[in-house]
């Protein structure tokens, strides 16, 4: 049974404000993500058309504009985890101990799942 004392004594979570950030963040994300398309396209090879130090720039470019959209389908992952715990109504609880994220850690990163104890405990580093 949780001590209702300690509960008390926490800061609310305001469910709607960081479902708004939330929901925020997904438009941005998806809005960046149609704007990178293009970068992601095939690289042309036809070395009469562009240059060899063109081409690999164009590469270099492309491995960096998909390893960014596998941030952002991480990110858009993990905003979604965060929309379904505030319809369940667990969000801000902390997937490790359950105990209540502190706001200001959840202003940072609203789809944060740990408190900051147990994000240390899983990366000491």
């Amino acid at each position: 049974m949780a001590n209702h004392d300690t509960e008390q004594s926490e800061p609310a979570i305001d469910i709607t404000h960081f479902r708004e950030r939330l929901l925020a963040m997904r438009a941005e994300i998806e809005e960046l993500a149609s704007a990178r398309a293009e970068s992601q396209a095939t690289v042309e090879l036809d070395q009469s058309r562009v240059g060899r130090l063109s081409r690999m720039d164009a590469m270099q470019q492309q491995a960096m504009a998909k390893a960014t959209a596998g941030r952002a389908e991480t990110t858009l992952a993990r905003i979604a985890a965060a929309l379904r715990r505030c319809d369940e109504g667990s969000y801000g609880l902390c997937l490790g101990c359950d105990e209540l994220i502190n706001p200001q850690r959840l202003e940072i990163d609203p789809a944060t799942t740990l408190c900051v104890e147990c994000a240390e405990a899983r990366d000491p580093g």
